[in-house]
């Protein structure tokens, strides 16, 4: 049956492979899984698996092979069932769309705790040098959203560019007025635009920009591009941050949250920017300040701002990314966490998530990409220079 059909077509992982529901190991493992209430929603649509009430898909299987799981959305305070129950727990499931914070002090508490799963991309929320030094395994299900992502980016640049989300919101007031917002609205074509991280997610944002026939890409990373990669991108390298986003008219952050990057994006660096320049922000709500960039669009520094991540999530209700406007009225496209959580990529991560816990399970080798720590040390160089 097709995966875009109907809400009940696929039962939720029913169909993968049988290997995957093989026999555990490990007996009665305690697996804790920490997602967002999807509510009315995930009831009537049940590819919602990043959710409390479809569990990944897991619960069943979880079930049948002797396992204890719970899953729960509370996880803010001493008395919530996240902090409750992690003293205790062999393994934490967690997402970026509604994370767990899992700190040095809770690690510490954590004394049965062997592995920490993020279903989908990024594990920020996690301590990860303390992980090392409680010899906790992290993983990810990297690459399960790096598509939904990059649409979404590029999405995010023309909604802002062309001043889409003012012109809509006219028509529902039932006003009629093409001036007021074509004054502010302007093509892809002929714009300089330049990634902050050129990884899977910024790699694939700087294919899709190809066709709208920019002026010039560029790429800030301390990871340099293959010369094959970069001249099929046709993309410029450039050595330091402010020097690209001196140059850009566009700029999209796609690099990982860690001690060098939060922050990244200040009242300095963003007086570095073109004056009128746009920012498209799907990697990290902290790698920016928000005060500075709630600044920076009224006074029309930034012309428009954009994304889905949040330096506190769920966004209080009276953040300033929820009502931040230029000096128009415009420039505001913040939605929730929503980028990287398509159901086509709650299916990815659903199933990723699954299979490295088979494997934990089993005992065998978990696949080198979705390591993040392992054994004490970084397996990966995605979130910077590291200590270890």
């Amino acid at each position: 049956m097709s995966f875009l059909r109907g809400a009940r077509t696929i039962p939720a992982l029913a169909h993968l492979p049988a290997r995957s529901f093989s026999s555990s190991s490990m007996n009665n493992a305690k697996i804790m899984a920490v997602l967002y209430k999807g509510g009315k929603a995930a009831e009537e649509e049940t590819r919602l698996l990043g959710t409390v009430e479809n569990k990944l898909g897991m619960a069943n299987w979880l079930k049948d092979e002797g396992h204890e799981f719970i899953v729960t959305e509370d996880k803010e305070g001493p008395n919530s069932v996240f902090q409750k129950n992690i003293a205790d727990t062999d393994v934490l499931i967690t997402t970026p769309f509604h994370p767990a914070y899992l700190t040095a002090e809770l690690f510490a508490k954590a004394k049965n705790l062997k592995l920490c799963i993020t279903a989908g991309v990024g594990s920020d929320h996690i301590d990860l040098n303390a992980a090392n030094e409680h010899k906790v395994t992290v993983a990810e299900v990297t690459g399960s959203n790096v598509t939904s992502v990059a649409e979404h980016v590029v999405m995010s640049m023309l909604l802002l560019v062309r001043n889409f989300v003012p012109a809509h919101e006219q028509i529902e007031r039932g006003d009629w007025n093409v001036a007021e917002v074509a004054r502010s609205s302007f093509d892809l074509e002929g714009k300089v635009i330049g990634t902050v991280g050129a990884g899977r997610i910024g790699q694939r944002v700087l294919k899709r920009l190809m066709p709208f026939d920019p002026k010039e890409l560029l790429y800030f990373d301390y990871n340099e591009l293959a010369p094959q990669a970069a001249e099929a991108l046709g993309v410029r390298r450039v050595a330091d941050l402010g020097d690209m986003v001196s140059q850009c008219d566009i700029v999209t952050i796609n690099c990982p949250l860690h001690e060098k990057t939060k922050g990244l994006f200040n009242k300095e660096l963003i007086s570095r920017m073109r004056h009128g320049a746009w920012l498209v922000n799907t990697a990290r709500g902290a790698i920016c300040v928000a005060e500075d960039v709630a600044e920076a669009l009224a006074s029309g520094q930034l012309n428009g701002y954009a994304g889905d991540v949040w330096n506190v999530q769920p966004a209080p209700r009276d953040h300033p990314w929820r009502t931040m406007k230029n000096p128009l009225g415009a420039g505001n496209g913040m939605v929730p966490h929503m980028s990287g959580t398509t159901l086509d990529a709650q299916f990815r991560y659903a199933t990723g998530a699954q299979d490295i816990l088979r494997r934990w399970f089993a005992g065998e080798k978990q696949e080198s990409h979705n390591l993040i720590v392992e054994n004490g040390e970084y397996a990966t160089k995605a979130y910077g220079d590291r200590k270890r």
